[in-house]
């Protein structure tokens, strides 16, 4: 009894302490600053090309994913750095695409996202002009197929959710559910989506009959964690009587049960979200991307609150004390790829390919934890 007693006491205060990490404003705050600080300080020039096996420009998903957090993060905290580091970006990059506006590769108009922010908070019409004419191409042609695989949705979805809103247009809102919905049940042999595990497959590549080593389907982490920050992003877009919300918000129920279950006892979810000893382990930013959308969803009543915020809570104690480095450095991030064995192994140190999407990820987390009313 005493042995019980006592177990019951050290869980009461491992929730409470973990529940006063989430509900200090300025300790949320000052884990997305050391993150960012550790990035803004490590690429001063925003137009600094990538090299890794190749050279790229800065303005490809990766980075458009960083800058769509780090909006998030001047969203909570508008410091003028933060706008000034984004405005110089865009400048840049004069406001395009890698590949130029002729262009159906979500991953390149992902950059849009934040030049729509960008011309909210000081509109101007060079800023949107090849936005509107790269998703106006999308919009007036017939093709519904373009995002062949999950990670599309994210870094595509919100550019139309976006342009809805900002031009009173619902075409857009049409186009990304027809859009969403070929990807969700056409793409493969049924659809990309198992409304079974409520989980996605990441491409045709992965649907049945592939498996696992342990027979289970293949379900990528951070496959998972595009569709579901997709999701939540759009949902706090678009107007409430926008056409179509009650199948984002089905969706991300949907997407929300499935994953606590599969969630880590260190608070992180595995590389492999049904295989957790082929390729699993923790991994950071499939944990971000979870992390966000579950957020968000307690936020706005779509999540019950008594049910999401534990796992809430271990996630992001998982990831700034076991993932983030006193240096801002984020430790168990996955390299860039499409499936669990990318990248391996994963470890503390190691550092990816790319640094800059995880940060993204990870700001995304934050400020939807910073708005939580606990």
């Amino acid at each position: 009894m005493k042995k019980q007693f006592l177990l019951i006491c050290v869980t009461v205060i491992s929730v409470q302490s973990i529940r006063a990490q989430i509900s200090d404003k300025s300790n949320v705050l000052e884990h997305m600053q050391l993150a960012n600080e550790y990035f803004m300080n490590k690429w001063p020039d925003v137009g600094k090309t990538i090299i890794t096996n190749k050279e790229r420009p800065s303005n490809i998903w990766t980075r458009g994913v960083y800058y769509e957090g780090l909006m998030a993060l001047h969203d909570i905290y508008p410091k003028e750095a933060y706008y000034d580091y984004a405005y110089d970006w865009a400048e840049f990059h004069g406001w395009g695409f890698r590949n130029g506006n002729a262009n159906r590769n979500a991953d390149d108009y992902c950059a849009a996202q934040t030049y729509i922010d960008l011309y909210n908070l000081e509109p101007d019409p060079k800023k949107l002009k090849n936005t509107k004419a790269c998703i106006n191409m999308l919009l007036n042609t017939p093709q519904m197929d373009d995002w062949s695989w999950i990670d599309a949705i994210q870094m595509g979805m919100p550019v139309f959710a976006k342009l809805g809103v900002l031009e009173k247009d619902h075409r857009y809102y049409e186009k990304m559910y027809g859009m969403y919905m070929f990807t969700r049940d056409k793409h493969g042999d049924k659809g990309l989506f198992n409304p079974i595990d409520g989980l996605w497959w990441r491409d045709a590549d992965f649907d049945p009959p592939y498996k696992e080593p342990n027979g289970e389907d293949c379900y990528w982490s951070r496959g998972n964690g595009w569709v579901i920050a997709a999701l939540a992003k759009v949902l706090s877009i678009i107007p409430k009587d926008a056409p179509h919300r009650d199948q984002y918000i089905k969706d991300l129920k949907s997407m929300a049960e499935a994953l606590v279950p599969i969630q880590r006892k260190d608070g992180f979810w595995n590389v492999s979200l049904h295989d957790p000893k082929h390729f699993g382990g923790k991994e950071f930013s499939g944990t971000a991307l979870f992390i966000y959308g579950m957020a968000y969803g307690v936020n706005s009543g779509i999540l019950d609150k008594e049910t999401y915020l534990p796992i809430i809570e271990k996630g992001w104690k998982a990831m700034t004390e076991e993932g983030l480095h006193t240096s801002g450095f984020l430790g168990y991030l996955q390299s860039t790829g499409k499936e669990p064995k990318d990248g391996q192994p994963l470890s503390y140190d190691k550092v990816p390919d790319f640094e800059d999407y995880g940060l993204g990820c990870f700001l995304l987390a934050g400020s939807e934890i910073y708005k939580m009313k606990l």
